[in-house]
């Protein structure tokens, strides 16, 4: 790459500028201006070399400007840019459904809702779980995220902040402890506990306070990702799924941020086998566009023309995107994901022996989480240590983010080399000694 003519000032010159026009709500962890990147590998404005395990978090799932997305892109822009897929046709919005019906676990039809976003996504499936049931009320779980805007947001509990100010939310959603092995919110161990966190649904939440037969859908991350990267115990999923299945609940499986391939198998709810009634995707399927769906049985989508549309949803451009995104990702790089995950897992807990700080190391494919403790033994969170690691990361040419109280979460490009696994590696290493050490 041609070294960019710039000043030392330029980083902090578009900075300033960022903050006068932009909103204050976005959250950002350091000065990182990008100017172009490839793969996994980016370069900010005065030529700065990184290595990226954000990939946007976790959506540009074939890494940066992949050149069979572009090309596809470029190829529809030629064709034609938008044509609103609630109101006319055209094969690209057709095709993706198709590949998204033919893929979600089950058996049974399906079909589709093309969209934007994953809050979008989200909306569509809180939507049709009230329409298709005829019920108000919905249960999610403390740590989730599932979007920002008010529906998706009520069905939120990750942060505090995210949800201050904007009271009332959607009524009729209460939120239960996710099973979070690590800090188990019933103070128990597993498996001893016997999931006591899905018994507590059934024995506390339907008998004193929340009608069951009231109950539209349980919305769930098969693994949590804002929450802190948190892998469920086995028999979690197959457990919440038979008790939704007692009560005619449906059981929505928010994909956003774990499908299309993360977590070595294209839905991470596969690693447990169950069957969701309603699947929302979005983030990696588009390599970067932005697309949304929520897939759900066809039985289940029963509203009238008109109940639900988006104007932008499926457009053209990140359907060309999907289809080769989808391509890739299923011919080579999902299991690609999982071979580093299994690298970045089998170091990082090497690491982990090395570093008492390193609380926990849990993942599946290539999301993975490392939670910063004080020490060991007492398990206390130490946000303030992974914020400085992030840093000191960032100024070696590293590109992290967190998540959770004290998370560090690793979500790459589905294709990153075994090279820059090994080179990231290194760099965060050294980070977390020198922050040590200082």
């Amino acid at each position: 790459m041609a070294q960019l003519e710039t000043t030392s000032s330029q980083i902090a010159q578009w900075v300033a500028r960022d903050e006068a026009v932009l909103s204050p709500s976005y959250t950002r962890s350091y000065p990182f201006v990008m100017d172009q990147g490839k793969g996994s590998e980016v370069w900010d404005v005065e030529g700065r070399r990184y290595i990226d395990l954000n990939a946007g978090i976790a959506v540009c799932s074939t890494g940066h400007s992949h050149p069979d997305v572009v090309r596809a892109i470029q190829q529809q822009a030629e064709r034609f840019l938008h044509m609103s897929g609630t109101d006319f046709y055209y094969p690209l919005e057709i095709q993706v459904a198709e590949r998204l019906c033919s893929l979600v676990p089950g058996n049974e039809p399906h079909q589709a809702f093309l969209c934007n976003s994953g809050a979008e996504a989200i909306e569509a499936a809180f939507k049709l779980a009230r329409y298709t049931t005829g019920r108000p009320r919905m249960v999610a779980f403390i740590g989730a995220f599932h979007g920002r805007t008010m529906g998706a947001l009520s069905l939120t509990a990750s942060k505090a902040v995210q949800r201050e100010g904007f009271a009332p939310l959607v009524p009729g959603v209460s939120h239960v402890p996710y099973a979070y092995c690590y800090r188990c919110a019933h103070h128990l161990e597993y498996p001893a506990c016997d999931l006591a966190c899905v018994s507590y649904i059934e024995q506390t939440l339907f008998k004193n306070y929340c009608p069951p037969r009231e109950v539209a859908a349980i919305f769930v991350e098969p693994i949590q990702g804002e929450g802190g990267y948190v892998v469920p115990p086995a028999g979690f999923h197959q457990r919440l799924k038979e008790l939704a299945d007692r009560y005619g609940i449906l059981y929505v499986d928010d994909e956003i941020q774990t499908g299309i391939g993360r977590t070595g198998k294209m839905f991470a709810i596969e690693h447990w086998g169950v069957v969701p009634d309603i699947v929302t995707v979005a983030k990696g399927i588009a390599s970067g566009l932005p697309l949304g769906a929520a897939v759900a049985r066809k039985s289940l989508m029963t509203w009238k023309p008109g109940a639900h549309g988006n104007t932008f949803g499926g457009n053209p451009l990140a359907c060309a995107a999907a289809v080769e995104t989808l391509r890739l990702v299923e011919d080579e790089y999902m299991a690609h994901a999982a071979a580093m995950g299994e690298v970045f897992m089998e170091r990082l807990r090497g690491m982990q022996r090395r570093y008492e700080q390193i609380g926990d190391v849990r993942g599946l494919g290539l999301m993975v989480g490392i939670e910063m403790v004080r020490d060991a033994a007492g398990r206390q969170p130490a946000p303030e240590l992974r914020d400085a690691v992030v840093q000191a990361a960032f100024e070696r040419g590293l590109l992290l983010l967190g998540c959770g109280a004290s998370t560090i979460r690793l979500c790459p490009a589905l294709n990153i080399p075994r090279a820059l696994v090994d080179e990231s590696l290194k760099i965060l290493e050294e980070s977390l000694a020198a922050v040590l050490k200082a």
